[in-house]
């Protein structure tokens, strides 16, 4: 599989590394990527990270705005000035730095969640409260498709349209 799939959760260790779940590590590897690339969401607090795949993705969006535009210098600062890439050991740990722990709520445990072609680090509670969030619009958009009303009237979750990587639409 080429995809990040599934949630996991690991505590760092003493000296602050944890653990990346195995199956997202395959993923990486067959992506190519030497370490792991981070940066904060968007829109949410946790950090986006991923490989190759992820940068790839970044770039194709970015080249799509006009050059030197405010929104695509404005998009840049906010995917790659702030992100860091990061240094897998050989046992398949990372060290998060300070800055995205401070981002993320992060203290001594982290969720790594799967969303196909990237993956999202979150504070477990954070992550269990942003979970029940899209479950409910996620019902939500279930019950306005069963009942054949447009999913905007009802405020679900829908595609914003505007390509950005890792954006939802509130």
């Amino acid at each position: 599989m080429n995809r990040f799939v599934s949630n996991f959760t690991n505590r760092l260790d003493a000296k602050g590394r944890v653990s990346i779940p195995a199956t997202f590590r395959s993923v990486l590897a067959r992506d190519g990527f030497e370490g792991l690339y981070v940066h904060p969401a968007l829109d949410a607090p946790a950090l986006d990270a991923g490989g190759n795949r992820l940068l790839e993705e970044i770039d194709a969006f970015l080249s799509s705005l006009t050059p030197y535009s405010d929104e695509r210098d404005q998009l840049s600062t906010a995917l790659f000035g702030t992100s860091e890439i990061l240094k897998v050991d050989t046992e398949g740990r990372v060290i998060l730095t300070e800055s995205v722990k401070a981002h993320a709520g992060i203290a001594d445990s982290v969720s790594f969640v799967g969303l196909g072609h990237k993956f999202q680090i979150w504070e477990p509670e954070r992550f269990r409260a942003h979970l029940e969030e899209a479950r409910a619009k996620v019902r939500d958009l279930k019950r306005s498709i069963g009942a054949g009303t447009p999913t905007a009237s009802r405020g679900a979750a829908a595609p914003s349209g505007d390509g950005t990587p890792g954006a939802r639409v509130r």
